[in-house]
């Protein structure tokens, strides 16, 4: 080796001893354990970080992420979602390419509207930083539909993940679902229809076909509505079954469309809960599922940030 090769190779090795040591002393100096005992949950910003790394950032991206699962981890105490996005935030802006803590924000910071929106900032980084990932889609799609009420931005979001690799198969139906609330019950059908033309895997498209079926049975249903509606102004009063609009003195239809496209023994029944005329088969209407208490979280939720930003 050439003396001048030689010198080279000596202060490489002593700078990269010099780095790892002052890392070393960084990570000591950085006391979390008794700040996560109190509660108390320090995070230095991203670009601070980075400069005392010397350029191991993903080295320190662990350890924040290692404080993060210690503090979700703490059964004793309730987790405050605040300082989980904090480090989240650093953790994925010293090392923007990791998977898992971009989803563990996601299932993490759903307790209000603000951590939702921190949850979602950090989803959007990583589906910048990982594009191919259906995953970071998927969360962030349902975050806008299930916390914010956000249709169409949901479908937007979600439709990008569709072709992905590993996607799967259900998200094609459900963004035919998010899109029929502003865009009507024929896109999504035309939307999906699109989706069977194009399919080569079989499975796949007989999932498209289901949904398909979906649409149609819905169609009815709201045929169903209409004639409900007219049989209150001729009678005035509401069903008591579904037949009634086939049955009795002035009927409103001759008959009653089948519940399902393809499988005659369903018969159209009225939701005990929601009141609505429903297909046995699928025992609900065509819309996203969503819990009574879910959807009243999300209305006060919205209320009250309303409500704040009239104040201010």
């Amino acid at each position: 080796m050439k003396p001048g090769s030689a010198n080279r190779v000596v202060v490489r090795g002593a700078l990269l001893a010099l780095a790892l040591a002052i890392t070393i002393g960084a990570f000591g100096a950085l006391d979390a354990t008794p700040k996560i005992d109190r509660g108390e949950i320090f995070v230095p910003p991203a670009e601070q970080l980075r400069f005392a790394s010397f350029g191991f950032d993903a080295v320190l991206s662990d350890y924040y992420w290692l404080m993060a699962l210690q503090l979700v981890g703490d059964a004793s105490k309730p987790v405050e979602g605040g300082s989980v996005a904090k480090l989240i935030d650093v953790v994925t802006a010293l090392d923007p390419w990791v998977g898992h803590p971009y989803r563990f924000a996601a299932v993490w910071l759903t307790d209000s509207l603000e951590n939702v929106h921190a949850a979602n900032r950090l989803l959007a980084r990583g589906v910048a930083y990982s594009p191919l990932d259906w995953r970071n889609r998927h969360y962030l799609g349902f975050n806008h539909f299930f916390y914010m009420g956000e249709n169409a931005k949901a479908a937007g979001i979600l439709e990008g993940a569709l072709h992905l690799p590993g996607a799967p198969r259900y998200l094609a139906p459900l963004v035919a679902k998010l899109r029929t609330e502003r865009e009507g019950l024929e896109t999504a059908r035309g939307f999906l229809a699109s989706l069977v033309e194009t399919s080569a895997d079989p499975r796949t498209r007989a999932e498209y076909l289901k949904a398909l079926d979906e649409i149609d049975t819905e169609r009815r249903a709201r045929l169903l509505d209409q004639a409900r509606s007219i049989y209150k102004k001729r009678h005035g009063r509401d069903i008591e079954r579904v037949e009634d609009l086939s049955t009795g003195q002035r009927p409103v239809l001759r008959k009653l469309p089948p519940a399902h496209p393809h499988f005659s023994s369903f018969a159209w029944e009225i939701d005990p809960e929601t009141g609505d005329i429903v297909s046995g088969f699928y025992g609900a209407r065509y819309r996203p599922y969503e819990h009574i208490r879910d959807k009243e979280r999300r209305q006060r939720w919205l209320g009250d940030a309303a409500h704040v930003s009239r104040e201010s």
